[in-house]
């Protein structure tokens, strides 16, 4: 299953983790591959996401920060 989403965050964000539960949930509905990456071991990805996360980006562009619209995700899933 190819890759469409990816949620940068970090272990302990509270909001990561209400991001995770809408991008499983959405995810699987779809049959939508996705992926997590933690932010914290790396300086690059801190440095552009560090006070945006979670940071959703679905087929290579930014869709969302702070908080993950479960419709918009679906809407853009299903383009």
């Amino acid at each position: 299953m190819q890759t469409r989403v990816v949620l940068y965050g970090n272990p302990g964000c509270h909001l990561c983790d209400d991001a995770r539960a809408v991008v499983e949930r959405v995810c699987a509905d779809l049959g939508v591959g996705w992926q997590e990456v933690t932010i914290s071991g790396d300086p690059e990805l801190m440095a552009k996401y560090g006070e945006l996360i979670p940071v959703t980006v679905v087929d290579g562009r930014q869709h969302s920060k702070w908080r993950v619209d479960e419709q918009q995700l679906r809407a853009a899933l299903q383009r």
